[in-house]
């Protein structure tokens, strides 16, 4: 049984895009694969942010998360688990300047303000290849715009399997599922959907109600066609086409079975099947999420014992990782 590891910025309740995704198939993966599923608060420190809504968001996502289905020992944050900072430590100094000069994500996010950003979003990537590899993780279930990630993860890998010269840490895989959506806003199908849209009809969130739901359904923006019999006919119909790929993803269907089901139908038939099909999936979701929100003290014992599981497979390995650069105990 291969190990996964995968982590998620606790930003509050997921939206839409987080559950196709990313949850949904981390809840999938459960069942042949070891997984390792962590809320990653010592990426959320790389960029601005304040501590009191950084605990209320890491109690949310952790409330959603279980709500969505993933099994309550195989979540913890990472900052319960000293060996994601150790080996990141170690990481910095094995990882060379000219690796992360080539990393896009860093570039995004300063923009042209980059020497006022924090040198924790510099190196984040190094921390992220020690999340994996402090597991021996092989698979790492990740977007396409994440790949780069997993390159520099086997970069450093291999040099510190050289420097030390043993083959110690593994070789990782991007584990892309080939039908995870990509999910758009509501309000402007060339973005992705996101929680730091300002419009709160841009997106969907877990805990959204049913009247939530249908409204924002209602308001997404379409066009005055009627839909296609193919897909071709969606090319240069952005909001069209996440709508139609949001009920494919939701009811495990193809975007060209969808099609064949709602072709030559205007917006306002499809737009009511696609209300009805998301409270019917969502709403026990978010009505567990609400009912775990109740009971901090659960929660942090769920996060605890996740903690206490990373721990007991991350430390052997980490400290044989600190052995091997000579560090005394």
């Amino acid at each position: 049984m291969q190990r996964v590891f995968s982590g998620i910025q606790p930003t509050g309740i997921p939206h839409l895009g987080n559950y196709l995704g990313a949850i949904r198939n981390w809840v999938t993966l459960q069942a042949d694969h070891d997984c390792v599923f962590c809320l990653v608060d010592l990426h959320s420190i790389t960029m601005p942010w304040d501590p009191q809504t950084l605990r209320e968001q890491t109690l949310g996502s952790t409330a959603c998360l279980l709500a969505a289905g993933i099994e309550p020992t195989r979540l913890y944050n990472q900052s319960a688990v000293s060996a994601h900072a150790r080996l990141g430590w170690i990481f910095n100094c094995v990882s060379r300047l000219g690796w992360l000069n080539r990393m896009t994500q860093f570039k995004d996010k300063a923009g042209k303000n980059r020497e006022n950003h924090s040198a924790g979003l510099y190196v984040y990537p190094n921390l992220m290849a020690a999340d994996i590899l402090a597991f021996h993780a092989t698979r790492v279930p990740v977007g396409e715009d994440q790949r780069q990630h997993i390159e520099l993860t086997n970069d450093i890998a291999q040099k510190f399997n050289h420097d030390m010269g043993v083959e110690f840490f593994p070789q990782v895989e991007a584990f892309i599922p080939p039908a995870a959506a990509r999910v758009m806003s509501l309000r402007d199908g060339s973005k992705k959907m996101s929680k730091s849209d300002p419009s709160e009809q841009s997106r969907i969130v877990l805990t959204d109600t049913a009247d939530d739901i249908a409204l924002k359904i209602r308001r997404a923006k379409t066009d005055s066609e009627p839909l296609p019999s193919e897909m071709d006919g969606l090319s240069e119909r952005p909001e069209a086409r996440n709508l139609v790929s949001i009920y494919a993803a939701m009811s495990d269907e193809t975007p060209a079975a969808v099609l064949g089901h709602f072709s030559g139908q205007g917006f306002g038939p499809f737009k009511n099947a696609l209300a009805d099909l998301l409270v019917e999936r969502l709403a026990p979701v978010a009505s567990e999420t609400q009912r775990l929100l109740q009971d901090e003290a659960h929660l942090l014992s769920v996060l605890r014992a996740g903690a206490e599981r990373a721990n007991s497979i991350s430390e052997p390995i980490v400290r044989e990782a600190e052995r091997l650069v000579g560090f005394l105990r």
